[in-house]
């Protein structure tokens, strides 16, 4: 025997699932020391994180890390591994990163280094040459990862 449910009690149950299903909230982090500069560090939106592009600026001379590409990629990803870390995310969750290079020939030595960040299960990657990086830098990297 099939019993039926009066519509008004269906009612709390229908509000619940359409909320359920409601837009992911989208959170904005700035960037510590970003001064005004006009974007944020991060965003949040749902399970996602997308963060900004990032020099391989080193923090405690506010100037590009030494030894070139290689030295600037090593800084890059230290700064990306501590943003995801900030953010609740990690290194391992990171799916999808793009590389900009000043020159596609510095791309086996940025490789080089970028590998030793991503040992197992490597992210998407799209590399592409761009004609100037801000600061004179060889390589910037932005990356978007899961939330833990």
């Amino acid at each position: 025997m099939k019993t039926h449910v009066p519509s008004l009690l269906l009612l709390p149950i229908l509000l619940l699932a359409a909320h359920a299903r409601a837009e992911p909230q989208t959170h904005y982090h700035a960037s510590p020391g970003n001064g005004n500069l006009p974007f944020s560090e991060a965003v949040q939106v749902g399970d996602m994180l997308y963060l900004s592009g990032k020099l391989g600026v080193d923090p405690k001379t506010g100037k590009l890390a030494e030894g070139g590409i290689s030295g600037e990629t090593r800084q890059i990803m230290k700064s990306i591994q501590a943003a995801l870390d900030r953010y609740g995310s990690s290194i391992q969750q990171v799916v999808k990163c793009t590389v900009y290079l000043a020159d596609i020939k510095e791309w086996a030595e940025m490789n080089e280094v970028y590998r030793t960040f991503f040992r197992r299960n490597p992210p998407a990657r799209s590399a592409v040459e761009v004609s100037a990086l801000g600061l004179g830098a060889r390589v910037e990297i932005e990356c978007m990862a899961t939330m833990k």
